[in-house]
């Protein structure tokens, strides 16, 4: 069937389908059309410096390469492509024997309540989905293509180029031109900075064909699993990238909304999954990069409409605010070190993911844990249970080197650290400290204290977490003897929020201090 009708026609196309469906949803590139258990998608007839869905050809290789690609992530969403036609009658239908007005991409609909946009609105995402949902986007980056040519140093500068381009190419008055131009020359700045990492990075494989659009509008869940969706597919370029690129873009949604707590959860976790600690210096620019696109987007759509209704004017005031937030998370913000000792079920890991997200640059400290570093040393996953024997003094050296030598990494990134160990001994605490003089940040030793029964109860209760620790440990904890102790102390028998608020206390000097001399 000949592709050969174009914009004329697609407005006919949008007619037909509305008639098929119950609700439309609109967004700068794309009409969907919701109809029972389908959804039908149709590409917009538009043309961006970015992308080129001018022609009815265009959107069918474009429709068909949405399918292909997004069946890595959602093969249950994504059924199809269907033609649009025109019958002898004159009439349209889907798939007839007629003249392609157009094409579709025929998807199974979900609830639009599992939207994590729509979810984080409503307050029901945690730290526990969260998580779930770093292990999806870490199994897919691991599984994704490997690309060694393209994606590093020079991707990034277009993409920034690319975004000035068409920050330049939308009307005027959206944005201020000052404005615009100053966060063009900090991100230039800043990539010149990072461009040996980046490409570094492409080098051992940290470069892959990935989503290249994951924000929260673009995951949804499934039987109660995260399914991302709706990658892009009009480019490759623009989703063979770097992974915390990739990446970046969910934090950089959820810091922009105000959550990040949820956004130090996924950090933390994927990072525990995946060997990219490395890459947090370049993390700034990335999250400043994917906040100035979801800018010139935001804008564009509201250039598109062309009303003065009072939705277009919050559209409007959300473009700006992106603006505004990527040239705040390009803004340098001194790191410190925060460490959480306590014997076995004293609340540390709790206590230092609560922390974690009120230190340092967004989306918060990076938390080291000796459980979870002690089991990617026996390479096994987080919570896979280890034998008594990897235990022992040569394993837990062995484990506190790989910790210190990954804290280093960190803070030389500029990024906050909080460490999360039982620190009983002496030696370890100093270790501590030390990665902090050595860093020339500031440092807050904290040390939790709980009593044996109710430590007993929590170690018991727990589920799918990195620390062997039962009762047994707990009984043999008691004969530790952890020497002079002179980090603070916090009672740890009351609930998580007391803990918090006293933890909080003892932050305020810190987080005010200047940054010591290296």
């Amino acid at each position: 069937m000949p592709s050969t009708v174009e914009h004329g026609g697609q407005s006919a196309a949008i007619a037909y389908l509305d008639g098929l469906s119950s609700e439309r949803i609109d967004t700068h590139i794309s009409h969907v059309f919701l109809s029972g258990d389908r959804a039908l998608k149709l590409k917009r007839h538009v043309k961006f410096p970015y992308l080129d869905f001018s022609t009815v050809e265009a959107r069918r290789q474009s429709c068909e390469a949405e399918v292909r690609i997004n069946r890595r992530t959602a093969p249950e969403l994504y059924l199809g492509v269907r033609a649009v036609t025109r019958e002898d009658s004159g009439d349209l239908a889907l798939d007839g024997d007629g003249e392609v007005v157009d094409w579709v991409v025929e998807m199974a609909r979900f609830d639009q309540l599992t939207l994590f946009d729509r979810q984080v609105q409503a307050g029901t995402l945690d730290d526990a989905v969260m998580r779930d949902l770093a292990d999806v986007i870490a199994e897919f980056h691991e599984e994704a293509e490997v690309e060694t040519i393209d994606g590093g140093a020079r991707t990034l500068g277009m993409i920034i180029d690319n975004n000035a381009e068409t920050f330049r190419g939308l009307p005027e008055g959206l944005f201020d031109v000052d404005e615009v131009d100053t966060f063009a020359r900090d991100c230039r700045a800043e990539w010149e900075g990072v461009s040996p990492l980046l490409d570094a990075r492409r080098e051992r494989g940290r470069v892959r064909h990935c989503h290249g659009d994951l924000h929260l509008r673009n995951i949804c869940q499934v039987d109660g699993r995260p399914i991302l969706f709706d990658a892009i597919e009009f480019d490759d370029a623009f989703a063979t990238i770097d992974v915390l690129y990739d990446l970046a873009f969910l934090l950089m949604d959820l810091e922009h909304r105000g959550h990040r707590d949820l956004a130090s959860a996924v950090m933390n976790h994927y990072l525990d999954r995946c060997p990219d600690d490395d890459g947090l210096a370049a993390l700034p620019l990335f999250m400043a990069v994917r906040a100035a696109i979801r800018a010139h987007v935001t804008a564009a759509m509201v250039a598109s409409v062309a009303s003065a209704d009072s939705a277009d004017d919050r559209a409007l005031a959300e473009a700006r605010d992106y603006l505004v937030a990527a040239r705040e998370l390009l803004r340098p913000v001194a790191p410190v070190v925060v460490a959480v000792g306590g014997l076995s079920g004293s609340g540390k890991t709790t206590l230092a993911r609560g922390l974690a997200p009120l230190l340092g640059r967004a989306p918060g400290g990076r938390v080291l844990r000796a459980d979870v570093e002690r089991k990617r040393l026996m390479g096994v996953a987080p919570t896979v249970r280890l034998p008594d024997d990897a235990y022992g003094h040569e394993v837990t050296q062995r484990t506190f080197e790989r910790l210190f030598e990954k804290a280093a990494e960190v803070l030389a990134a500029g990024q906050a650290l909080v460490l999360d160990s039982v620190f009983a001994a002496p030696i370890h605490r100093a270790m501590a400290e030390q990665a902090a003089r050595d860093a020339g940040v500031p440092f807050l030793g904290l040390w939790l204290e709980a009593p044996e029964a109710e430590r007993i109860d929590r170690v018991e209760a727990r589920r799918d977490d990195a620390s062997d620790a039962d009762a047994r440990v707990i009984g043999l904890q008691a004969a530790y003897d952890p020497g002079d102790m002179d980090w603070a102390h916090i009672p740890a028998e009351s609930d998580a929020r007391a803990v918090m608020a006293t933890a909080r206390e003892l932050l305020t000097p810190l987080s005010s201090a200047p940054k010591s001399a290296s």
